[in-house]
Order: structure tokens, then sequence, then C-alpha cells
């Protein structure tokens, strides 16, 4: 199984939205680019939702034989482990191994000795073709980074032979995260990080790694701009050396996670897949759902009801709201208006504050970040908030269909001959 060149990731927290995405990746197709779904659930997600992997594979099953896609797509099992995974086996065919939690954890002395000496022909001046820097390597630098990140991907090597075990070789996408811990790779840290993913036979198709900057939920990507541009296309380079020095599978590519809504660095990205010819998998995750709060205000009447009940008990429960998601998110209180004030919107007024519109005047980033992390709320409505979803999918179907294609799709992806 073969991930194609140009591939999106897309949350759907409650599993009604999967044939408006489709119809996002139909635009695409219809304007000459192909990019494939992966329509993906973490674990978290389903635990809060009360959703199961299931549900996933039959949301895009359904999706895809409903309007004739006749191209791959796939289904993510997205950042899962060994404590998880078994639950992911049987609907997912793409693996996102999250093994975050172990970097900076050390291995086993002897492994870390065996890995040094693998790759003790790498010291000295390396130079790495299209990066303009060259890296002074030794003995130390090697030790260090395996003391850092070798126990991260033996666990990913565990996590890989798990899955392989239960479905066979070659039957899955395997992604590699890296992107979850405090500080972004160097350069040099990620080639030998994919020494030993290439060590450990994991026929990783795409890898995540963490790049300077916020990538905070579903707002813009906050940081300097040219050193996230630099980090990128460095590591684009690293991933061709090591294609070739590992003998790593040859469509390898970087994933993007917590990509959604990145609008700043879209067209860096883009001129720089341009100009390496290269792939790329954006995750987008969450914001389907605010485009469902989108389209219930749009909806008015019991939709913006709706709209303003999450929005007054993501009020009252904000710690609790925010806690699992700390590191990803960046809410100024002081810039929330009031549950009255929310209150006595009109639907155009709530849906502008939330719709990420950078130019529109009514548009409040620290509003769209509670939400993003709120759907717990809409959960616990249960029918009362997918009944309503039902009765506003023309209006809902528009917001998601265009989001993913005018927002995502076209900045990204636009003008890149296949």
């Amino acid at each position: 199984m073969k991930l194609e060149k140009y591939s999106i990731g897309m949350g759907d927290r409650f599993g009604l939205q999967g044939k408006a995405q489709l119809n996002a990746l139909i635009n695409a197709k219809n304007a000459g680019v192909n990019v494939v779904p992966v329509w993906n659930k973490s674990h978290r997600e389903h635990t809060i939702i009360g959703s199961s992997p299931e549900d996933v594979r039959n949301e895009a099953d359904t999706a895809v034989k409903n309007l004739d896609w006749n191209d791959s797509y796939y289904v993510d099992a997205d950042h899962i482990s060994l404590k998880n995974v078994d639950l992911f086996i049987d609907s997912s065919d793409f693996f996102t191994l999250d093994v975050a939690d172990f970097t900076g954890q050390c291995a086993d002395s002897n492994d870390i000795n065996a890995f040094v000496a693998k790759n003790i022909n790498y010291t000295g001046a390396l130079s790495i073709p299209g990066v303009n820097e060259k890296f002074e390597i030794n003995e130390q630098v090697i030790r260090t980074i395996a003391e850092k990140y070798l126990l991260a991907v033996k666990e990913a090597g565990k996590i890989y032979r798990h899955i392989e075990n239960k479905k066979g070789t070659g039957k899955f996408i395997t992604e590699v995260s890296m992107d979850e811990t405090d500080h972004p790779q160097t350069p040099i840290e990620l080639f030998f990080i994919s020494s030993a993913i290439a060590d450990e036979k994991i026929p990783a198709q795409t890898i995540a790694p963490k790049f300077t900057g916020r990538f905070n939920k579903g707002v813009d990507y906050v940081g300097p701009v040219n050193q996230f541009v630099k980090e990128f296309e460095e590591d684009i380079c690293i991933i061709k050396f090591a294609i070739e020095k590992f003998g790593l599978p040859e469509n390898l590519k970087l994933s993007l996670h917590s990509g959604s809504d990145k609008f700043s660095i879209y067209q860096p990205i883009n001129m720089i897949i341009k100009k390496h010819g290269c792939g790329l998998h954006l995750k987008t995750a969450g914001t389907t759902w605010l485009e469902e709060l989108i389209g219930l205000a749009m909806a008015e009447n019991q939709g913006m009801e709706i709209c303003r009940e999450i929005y007054k008990n993501a009020l009252l429960r904000f710690d609790e709201l925010c806690a699992p998601y700390s590191t990803v998110i960046d809410i100024n209180k002081n810039n929330l208006p009031s549950a009255d004030e929310v209150a006595a919107w009109s639907g155009d007024q709530y849906a502008n504050g939330l719709r990420h519109d950078q130019s529109h005047k009514d548009f409040n980033p620290d509003f769209r970040q509670l939400l993003h992390v709120g759907y717990k709320i809409a959960a616990e409505m249960g029918e009362k908030y997918t009944n309503a979803l039902k009765n506003t999918e023309d209006v809902i179907s528009e917001q998601v269909t265009k989001n993913i294609f005018e927002r995502h799709i076209k900045p990204l992806f636009s003008e890149i001959n296949e």
C-alpha cells in the first residue's frame, strides 16, 4: 500500500460531514490537483464523543460510495500507542505512531552503543544536498541524539510490528509522529532519527517532526515564518538524503500536524514542495466541527440557540476543556465575549466571529480556539446536536466543503503540476 504524493487528513468529530469533506477533494481534482483523503480520529476524540474506529471507517466508505470516488482513500488511527492500537486494527489502514512520550527517555546503553557504532561513519563535516550549512558530527553528537530519540523510535518499531503481525506486511500506511515534543528537531536530529527508523525496519511513508513556532488548534501559525521556511526546506532535503542513505521508502514525505488554518505558511510550503517535487501530508483535525457551528449559527433559530448554549457552557468549563490541549492553544480570556453578549448576537455575528477570515472585523481567534476544544459539550447534547446537524445539512455542507477546498487545498496545492 503506497500513499499518494499529496494527502490531507480530515477530522470529523461527529461523523456526519464525510460527504462534504470529500466534495472538497472532488473540487480539487476538477481543478487539476490530485489530493487523497485520510479520515483521522484519535482515541481521545473517540472517548470524548463516544464513537468508535468502526464509525470512521463506515463514514469514509459511505462517502466514497455515494460520491463515486474511484481514487484511494484511507482511515487513520491517529496518535495511537501500544495501549490502544488494537481498537483500530480492523478499521484502519493508516497508523500514526505517536511516541512523543518516549522522547528524552534513555534507551538501553547497549542499544545506544550499537547505534553510535553503526553511524560512526558520518562523523566529520557532513554535507546534505540542498542545505547550505555543513554539520560537524562527532561521536558525542550521535550519542546525544540516540539518548534523546532512540527509545522513542524503538517504541515506534514495537507498535509497527504489532500492527504488521495483525494486518500483514504492506497492508497499511505508517506515519511516525515526533511533533508533540518540547523542542523542534534539528536537521541532524531528523537525519539520525531516520537512521533509527530504518534500523527498526519501519517502512514510514510520512514523518511528522516538530517545527519552530506555535501550531495552535484552528488558528494561524504563530512564530517566525522565515525560520519555519528554513526548517521545512531543510527537513525535505534531509528526508531525500535519508531515503538514499538508509533505504527508507522512496515516497517518504513530511506530515504537518495541527496544520489546519496555518495560512501564513501555506504559500511558502507550496513554493518549496514545487521546487523539490516532493509530497506533503496535511492533517487538519477538528476544523470541520467549527464549520458545523458556523452553519448552525447561519441557520438561526434552533441552530443558533445550540451555538449560544455551547459557548455559554464552554466559558463555564474553560479549565476542564482547555487542559488536555494546553500545549496547542493560547487563549486570552480578556478577549472572550461574555455569554450575555453572545446571547444577543445574530447568527451572522456568531459565524463571523468564528469563521477564520482574518480580514473580517468580527473574527475572534480566542473565541475560535475555545470553541475548537469545546466539542465535548456538543457530544454531551447527544441527538439534540446531531439532529440539528442533519436538519441544517445543506448550509453546513457548503461551509465544510468551502473551508477545506478554498482555505486549505487551493493555497497549498494550486498550480502544482502533477
